[in-house]
């Protein structure tokens, strides 16, 4: 709500600003076409900066990276081009995100899936991966939009339980399967140091600086603080080791343009899936993350459909035993 709001805004202001200097400055056909053909120049203009900025501080705060997951020049091409593409794509996604992606109706799910996004973003960052659950027939979907954005991690963890309580009553599910992005890794860890594992089937980090982004430190708020590498908060989370009947993996590129060192993504006790080639908003769009969160998701179903034989024989097994203690 808050992002989507505050980028509606600055957008409208924008388009206000620009169309009173088109007014003032533009006299004549000619300079108006001029004027309406520099819009979107500059938009796609600024998002290409952007994107630049992003990619030369990964370069310069980055890991040292193995010789066999080094990229040539095509495969550096194609990764700035794909993290472009995610970038110049998110604004309309952020803005209108309960439309790209809803919340299902409240029906009966084995293991609901719970899409938590990254820093300054909402649930919209979705829109891709979840278009390609729905196609390849997974239902149960969630997604969460917590906020304000600049706000303790503590804060969004409390608003991930709340969430978390809404699926299970809504699905009548015991746990629920998280695929977390960027900070939201860092969110569901914070959930898990606090909740513990009961709620929770499986764990999917795409991305997450779970110990930290030099990036954090050109930005302003508490939980880009606590995203600071070696900041209190980060090494507090750090002790909570995690639980080793949860099945938690970290999904990350050696080519994360926006979490640097890009070894931060490396998490102890976590399974380790790495990629090369890929950025980090373009993560979420890539067939091969796809693929993996597929399986994962596909898994944690499969192990709840084992599990429920036992637990309706357990049932079975106590009712028996009840009523041979009352005769």
């Amino acid at each position: 709500m808050w992002t989507a709001r505050s980028l509606g805004l600055v957008t409208i202001a924008a388009l206000v600003a620009y169309a009173f200097a088109a007014a003032h400055y533009a006299h004549g056909p000619l300079a108006l076409a001029l004027w309406l053909v520099a819009m979107p120049a500059l938009y796609f203009g600024a998002i290409a900066a952007l994107c630049a900025l992003y990619f030369a501080g990964a370069w310069v705060f980055r890991a040292r990276r193995p010789p066999a997951m080094r990229i040539g020049a095509r495969a550096t091409m194609r990764l700035v081009w794909n993290e472009y593409r995610a970038l110049a794509g998110a604004p309309p996604r952020l803005m209108f995100y309960r439309h790209f992606v809803p919340d299902p109706a409240p029906a009966a799910a084995a293991v609901p899936v719970l899409l938590v996004h990254g820093v300054l973003c909402n649930a919209g960052v979705w829109a891709r991966f979840a278009r390609f659950l729905c196609r390849q027939g997974i239902d149960g979907v969630y997604s969460l939009s917590y906020g304000p954005p600049l706000a303790s991690i503590e804060t969004f963890a409390a608003q991930l339980a709340a969430k978390l309580d809404e699926i299970v009553a809504e699905t009548n599910a015991p746990s629920v399967a998280i695929v977390a992005h960027s900070m939201g890794g860092l969110v569901t860890r914070a959930y898990l140091r606090r909740h513990g594992r009961a709620k929770i089937a499986r764990v999917l980090t795409i991305g997450a600086p779970h110990h930290g982004s030099m990036f954090a430190w050109f930005f302003p708020g508490v939980s880009l603080a606590q995203m600071r590498p070696g900041n209190d908060w980060l090494a507090e989370l750090s002790r909570t080791r995690l639980d080793r009947a949860l099945r938690f993996v970290s999904l990350w590129s050696w080519h994360d343009s926006m979490v640097a060192p890009q070894t931060s993504s490396e998490l102890p006790g976590a399974v380790d899936v790495v990629l090369r080639g890929i950025g980090h908003n373009a993560l979420l769009g890539d067939e091969s993350v796809f693929a993996f969160a597929l399986g994962e998701i596909a898994a944690a179903r499969e192990e709840a459909q084992r599990a429920e034989p036992r637990a309706s024989d357990a049932r079975v097994q106590s009712a028996l035993a009840h009523q041979g203690q009352a005769g």
